[in-house]
């Protein structure tokens, strides 16, 4: 088949889940293209990579505004839609593989299937109306139009997949959706250089060092984690400790402010996106990981990519404790059920003081990721979603 995968809010390959599922189509015989967005360095606006066709199309900045959800979307249907008309007249498609957020993308799909019967695949990454609610603190208009777009996506959609089964419940229930139409297609980390060696002058001559990875965008509760680390250093007078925040995103500017202001810059290490090698080194050199996106109703359905990567390196994790998060992760996380800096960072303290419980917990997370959530079985479900679709 001819497959055509459409994805707004991240570039790949820099968007593992969306390159992953790419690739496994492409090594099973499908002719794969992809529209994408041009961001994270990523602004080639065409090219052939790993023998996959690339569009990638311009886009305002991430909302922050209502004004600037609708600006941002706006644009982003405009690109997606004359990508997808060149995708087209240079060889058509047989379906299109939609990526949320946001649930608008099945406006780009709607006359490629009623004109031209092509089938429609939804990806399910994230619950838009739970996001929305998250991002902008309240329902109105605005919302129950996002709710609207969610339905008109699941009734035009073949096949849906998810990343998890808290998700498709919700969408099955939402879309009406009979069991051979829903698949969990769980995402699972890269095959990564987990046999890197550590690197202690990441520790900055500290005796720990606390790692995060991952976006740096309103709803992922970075700004926890910098008060906790506050915490920590400034009121429980924990001065061996270094933190290591790798990640980008929009709130990183106003990040390093708080770090500022707060007076950590020797103790918070911030440098943006990394490479793929520095990662590997970081995640083999870190005492523990740091999962601080907050308990709501968005995050609770949400499968963090940050908790996946911290198992595969066998790394004990301290994080809230939102319902996704407490699948993923199993027995090798501490949580705090409440969304507390304070809480955050005592938590991280006496963890960090446990070194037996650290090893305890890593092996459990290890040993879960392996043998349960390892991406070969998400590729056979995306296989026989492709399978239903036809």
């Amino acid at each position: 088949m001819r497959v055509l995968i459409l994805v707004e809010n991240l570039p790949v390959p820099f968007d593992r889940r969306v390159w992953q599922e790419g690739c496994a189509l492409r090594d099973a015989g499908h002719q794969v293209t992809v529209i994408c967005p041009q961001m994270r360095g990523y602004t080639e606006p065409e090219e052939v990579l790993e023998g996959i066709q690339i569009y990638r199309h311009w886009i305002s900045g991430e909302a922050g505004s209502l004004g600037g959800f609708i600006t941002e979307y706006a644009s982003a249907l405009w690109g997606e839609f004359t990508c997808a008309l060149k995708s087209w007249r240079r060889g058509g498609f047989d379906v299109i593989h939609l990526c949320n957020p946001p649930d608008l993308l099945f406006l780009v799909a709607l006359p490629f299937k009623l004109f031209c019967g092509v089938k429609v695949v939804f990806d399910v990454h994230d619950l838009w109306p739970e996001m929305f609610e998250a991002k902008f603190g309240r329902r109105g208009l605005m919302y129950w139009a996002v709710r609207i777009a969610e339905r008109c996506t699941l009734a035009l959609a073949n096949v849906v997949i998810a990343t998890n089964q808290s998700v498709l419940s919700t969408v099955k229930r939402r879309g009406r959706l009979d069991d051979d139409r829903a698949f969990v297609v769980r995402t699972a980390p890269n095959r990564m250089n987990t046999a890197v060696e550590p690197d202690d002058s990441l520790r900055a001559g500290k005796q720990h060092l606390v790692g995060y990875i991952g976006v740096m965008g309103s709803a992922d509760g970075v700004d926890y984690l910098v008060h906790a680390a506050n915490h920590i250093i400034n009121t429980r007078r924990r001065t061996d400790v270094q933190f290591l925040l790798m990640g980008s995103g929009p709130e990183h500017a106003n990040l390093l402010g708080l770090r500022a202001s707060l007076g950590l810059q020797d103790y918070l290490s911030m440098p943006g996106r990394v490479s793929d090698e520095f990662l590997c080194r970081a995640l083999r050199t870190i005492d523990l990981g740091v999962a601080s996106d907050p308990i709501n109703a968005y995050n609770d359905h949400c499968t963090m990519n940050k908790v996946l990567e911290y198992m595969a390196f066998g790394r004990p994790m301290v994080m809230f404790g939102t319902v996704e998060g407490r699948f993923s992760a199993g027995e090798s996380a501490v949580y705090v059920m409440e969304n507390s800096a304070e809480k955050l960072g005592d938590a991280i303290l006496a963890l960090l003081d446990d070194e037996l419980r650290r090893q305890k917990l890593g092996a459990a997370g290890h040993a879960r990721l392996t043998q349960e959530l390892n991406w070969e079985r998400s590729v056979e479900q995306l296989l026989t979603a492709y399978q239903a679709a036809e």
